[in-house]
């Protein structure tokens, strides 16, 4: 039987590269996003939904796996970096949108999950979670929070493995917008981005699918760093 896998964020970046590489496998892939990606693939499944409207996802994602006996994976990768600003200046609204996805969508993504078979659910996660630096306040808060979150929804999700997984730096619009377009005297962290090895989307969805293989030894709930693995 073909496996299944629900990808979210599935038109760009990681999620893309990440949607490719499980039709590549056979996998029936169910992707979600607000643009259209460039798939042709009688095996993928495609929902627009703006994971940023919350109080949406439990009708529409629902709606959109009602049908489904069981999914094998689930990647809740959607998510924003949000402003890089210092912790004085950022203001609470620049922090709420950043939260509003990268922690409350994922809660409406795991209590609609919960309504189905799932076998393992991966947050994409950050080192940003762990490691505090000038400017990211919004980002790494939210990754705080998205480890935290998964920590304790396998608490309850007990028939479900739950990982939050930093994956490394990669190669998208959101790090070049930290490696080219920050002053990087005021923020060191993007200097060291710039000076740091950093992955194509592709390197990173199969650094992702090698970590999967090898997931029975984390304790569900865990927040794993695949660079330190």
């Amino acid at each position: 039987m073909k496996k299944n896998i629900l990808i979210t964020g599935c038109s760009s970046g990681l999620g893309l590269a990440l949607t490719k590489l499980y039709l590549q496998k056979g996998y029936k892939v169910f992707g979600i996003s607000r643009s259209v990606p460039k798939i042709e693939d009688e095996n993928f499944i495609f929902k627009s939904c703006d994971l940023s409207v919350v109080a949406n996802i439990k009708d529409e994602v629902g709606e959109f796996i009602k049908d489904i006996k069981e999914l094998d994976l689930v990647y809740l990768n959607a998510g924003m970096l949000g402003v890089i600003k210092s912790s004085f200046e950022i203001n609470t609204n620049e922090l709420h949108e950043v939260y509003n996805l990268n922690v409350y969508a994922n809660k409406e993504l795991l209590d609609t999950l919960a309504t189905i078979k799932v076998k393992t659910i991966v947050g994409i996660s950050s080192g940003a979670a762990k490691n505090g630096s000038k400017g990211w306040a919004a980002y790494s808060l939210s990754k705080a929070g998205l480890n935290m979150l998964f920590n304790l929804y396998a608490k309850e999700m007990t028939q479900t493995k739950l990982l939050a997984v930093a994956p490394g730096v990669i190669e998208t619009p959101m790090t070049d917008v930290i490696r080219f377009k920050i002053d990087d005297n005021e923020f060191p962290s993007a200097k060291r981005l710039k000076a740091g090895k950093i992955m194509t989307p592709d390197q990173a969805a199969l650094r992702m699918d090698n970590f999967i293989q090898k997931s029975e030894g984390f304790e569900s709930g865990s927040f794993v760093d695949v660079r330190d693995i």
